[in-house]
């Protein structure tokens, strides 16, 4: 992740591209610890050492300088979770899961503000999510050499898309209140809790 340019320190030439670049990096580090009513302009020009106006220059309003460092942080999401190439699908399955339950612990007021702002009916909120729970949801069914991870059925996507839900609560609860269970066990039980579905889905 680019490191934003301090106030303080030399300045490098940018352009547009690569400044309305780093301002989004820099966006989503602090969506990590705040959420998306929280993040301002006013906050994002303070640490850039910017003004207010160049960062309307280069995105328009507060709603679309939202919008766009939340679909950053679910680019960021989809990139950081992508299970690994090689392997067996369920070590393909437990790496993606580990990489997911590190980003929400990572990030999980950027995380939580967008799946409640889903939840609230705020219309591009919940486009984000949806497309980014497509795109982890959709890897279930991607073939590899070794075959994938859920056999591509009506019933398969349906149970996946219930064990989708089931993971995303299980880990905000447990990022919150992990209690006695331990990071390994957590992934021990999103992991094997998949096969275990589809193995009851009926044949036929």
């Amino acid at each position: 992740m680019t490191t934003p340019t301090s106030s303080t320190g030399p300045r490098t030439r940018l352009s547009p591209e690569e400044r309305r670049a780093q301002l989004l990096d820099l966006g989503v580090q602090l969506l990590a610890t705040r959420s998306v009513d929280e993040l301002s302009i006013d906050l994002l020009a303070e640490e850039a050492g910017i003004s207010r106006g160049l960062l309307y220059h280069y995105f328009g309003n507060k709603h679309a300088f939202h919008e766009a460092v939340v679909r950053r942080a679910a680019d960021d999401l989809i990139e950081q979770t992508a299970p690994p190439p090689g392997g067996e699908p369920l070590q393909r399955l437990r790496a993606s899961v580990a990489s997911y339950v590190d980003y929400v612990v990572a990030n999980h007021q950027g995380y939580l503000s967008l799946v409640k702002g889903a939840a609230s009916g705020n219309e591009t909120l919940r486009e984000i999510y949806d497309e980014a729970r497509s795109v982890l949801s959709e890897r279930m069914f991607l073939p590899d050499a070794r075959g994938s991870m859920v056999p591509d059925t009506a019933s398969a996507r349906l149970v996946v898309r219930g064990w989708s839900a089931m993971t995303e609560e299980l880990v905000l609860t447990w990022t919150v209140a992990p209690g006695d269970v331990t990071r390994e066990q957590l992934l021990e039980i999103i992991t094997a809790s998949l096969p275990a579905l589809v193995a009851v889905i009926p044949a036929g």
